[in-house]
C-alpha cells in the first residue's frame, strides 16, 4: 500500500470503487457551479429548444477531452504541472500559475454564490452566508479522510441539484416532442454558445479536478484505464444530465411567454415555475453548486502546487485553508467581483487548449507513457478543441 505522509486526501485501496464515484462527482460538480446555472438559462433563453443540440455536441466535445487529460494524467501517473514540466521544463509553473489564478478568481464567485444561496433560503445576509459557506467546505477538508468526507459531500449535493431541478422541470411542462425534434435537427446554433459551454464545462481547474483526485487514490497505470475511462465518461454524463435538466426547466418557463430577470435568469426560472418554493429550492440548488464548487477549486489548485515544494505537500490541510480563507477574503472586501471574474474567464480561456496542447505533446511522448499507447481518435478530437477554443480566445480578447 502506498503511504501518503500527512495527505489530505489518504486513500485505501479498498474505497477504490467510491473513489471513481467521488472523481465523478467532483468534476462534475466543479463544473456545475453559479456560472454554470447562469449559462445554461441565457443560452435556453436565446437558443429555446435548440439549445438541446448545444447541449448533446458539448456532451461528446467534453468526453473527448476529458479523456485525454484523465488518461495521460493517470497512464503517466503524474500531475498537469509535472507532466508539463517533463514536456518542456518550466512550462509546468506556468500552467500551474494560471490554474490558481483562475481558481482563486473564479472560487471568489463560487463564494459569493454560496452567500447568496444562504441570503434565499434564510434571510442571512450575502457576506455571512458566504462566511458560513466557506467554514463548511474548510471543515470537510480537515476531517481525518477528508478524501471520503469530500466524495461523500460532492456526490449528495450533486444529486440534491439535480433532485430539486427535476422538480422544477417538471413543473414547467417543457415541450419535450419539440427538444427530441431538435436535437436531430435543430432550426438553429451557436458556435460561440458551443464553445462558451465546453469552456464552462473543462475550462480552467475543473479539467484537472477528477484527474488529480485518481492520482490521490493511486488509481493509475494501463491496468486502470477502463476505470479510468469510466470515471471520466461519468463525470461528464452528470454534468450533463444537470445541464439538460435545467435547460427544460429554463424552456418551459421560455416557452410560457414568461421573462426572465437579466440580473439573475437561474433564480427567475425557479420562481416562476414553483413560486415561493421554487425560489427556496433555487436558493439550495445555488448553495450546493457553490459550495462544492467551492471545494473543487481548492482541491485542485492546492494540487498544482504541492508538488513544487515538501512543505506545501506536508501541510495541505493548512494550504487549503488559506486558499478558502483567501477567496472568502476578497469577496467581503470587494462585494461584487464582477472585474476579477472577467479577467478569470479571459485567463481560463486560455488555460484549456494550453492544457490540452500539452497533453497531446505528452502524448506522442512514449517515455511518459511506456505501457500504454493514446489513441489516434483522441488525439485527433483534442487538436480540433485547441484550435476551436484559441480562436474563441483571442476574439474575447479583441473584445475586452
Amino acid at each position: 500500500m502506498k503511504r501518503f505522509n500527512n495527505k489530505v486526501l489518504a486513500y485505501k485501496p479498498s474505497n477504490t470503487r467510491s473513489a471513481i464515484i467521488g472523481a465523478a462527482f467532483l468534476m462534475a460538480t466543479s463544473a456545475i457551479g453559479p456560472g454554470f446555472l447562469t449559462q445554461t438559462t441565457v443560452f435556453t433563453n436565446k437558443l429555446g429548444a435548440a439549445f438541446a443540440f448545444v447541449i448533446v455536441v458539448t456532451i461528446l466535445i467534453d468526453i473527448a477531452v476529458q479523456l485525454n487529460i484523465w488518461r495521460m494524467i493517470s497512464m503517466s501517473n503524474l500531475r498537469a504541472q509535472d507532466l508539463a514540466n517533463k514536456v518542456l521544463p518550466g512550462l509546468g509553473y506556468v500552467l500551474a500559475g494560471m490554474i490558481v489564478f483562475g481558481a482563486v478568481a473564479f472560487n471568489t464567485g463560487n463564494v459569493a454564490g454560496a452567500g447568496l444561496g444562504v441570503q434565499v433560503c434564510t434571510g442571512l445576509p450575502t457576506p455571512i452566508g458566504a462566511a458560513v459557506s466557506a467554514l463548511v467546505a474548510i471543515i470537510i477538508f480537515w476531517q481525518k479522510d477528508a478524501g471520503h468526507a469530500m466524495d461523500v459531500f460532492t456526490k449528495y449535493m450533486g444529486l440534491l441539484m439535480i433532485v430539486l431541478t427535476c422538480y422544477v422541470a417538471w413543473i414547467a411542462h417543457p415541450p419535450m416532442i419539440s427538444v427530441v425534434q431538435q436535437i436531430f435537427w435543430p432550426h438553429t446554433t451557436s458556435t460561440m454558445a458551443i464553445v462558451t459551454i465546453v469552456g464552462g464545462t473543462v475550462g480552467g481547474y475543473i479539467s484537472f479536478a477528477g484527474a488529480h483526485r485518481l492520482l490521490e487514490a493511486g488509481i493509475v497505470g494501463a491496468s486502470q484505464l477502463n476505470k479510468v475511462n469510466k470515471g471520466a465518461i461519468s463525470g461528464i454524463v452528470l454534468t450533463g444530465i444537470m445541464r439538460f435538466v435545467l435547460f427544460l426547466a429554463a424552456l418551459g418557463v421560455v416557452m410560457q411567454g414568461k421573462n426572465l430577470d437579466a440580473a439573475n435568469p437561474a433564480a427567475a426560472v425557479f420562481k416562476l415555475s414553483a413560486g415561493q418554493l421554487g425560489y427556496f429550492f433555487f436558493g439550495m440548488v445555488m448553495w450546493a453548486a457553490a459550495v462544492t464548487s467551492i471545494i473543487g477549486a481548492s482541491f485542485t489548485a492546492i494540487s498544482f502546487i504541492k508538488t513544487f515544494h515538501p512543505a506545501i505537500e506536508a501541510q495541505q490541510k493548512i494550504w487549503v485553508t488559506g486558499f478558502i480563507l483567501l477567496s472568502t477574503g476578497i469577496f467581503e472586501w470587494i462585494g461584487q467581483p464582477v472585474n476579477v471574474l472577467v479577467w478569470a474567464g479571459t485567463v481560463n480561456g486560455f488555460i484549456l487548449p494550453l492544457a490540452l496542447f500539452i497533453i497531446l505533446i505528452a502524448a506522442l511522448q512514449h517515455r511518459l507513457t511506456p505501457n500504454y499507447k493514446h489513441a489516434l481518435w483522441l488525439q485527433v478530437a483534442g487538436w480540433v478543441v485547441v484550435v476551436a477554443l484559441l480562436w474563441l480566445a483571442m476574439e474575447t480578447i479583441k473584445k475586452i
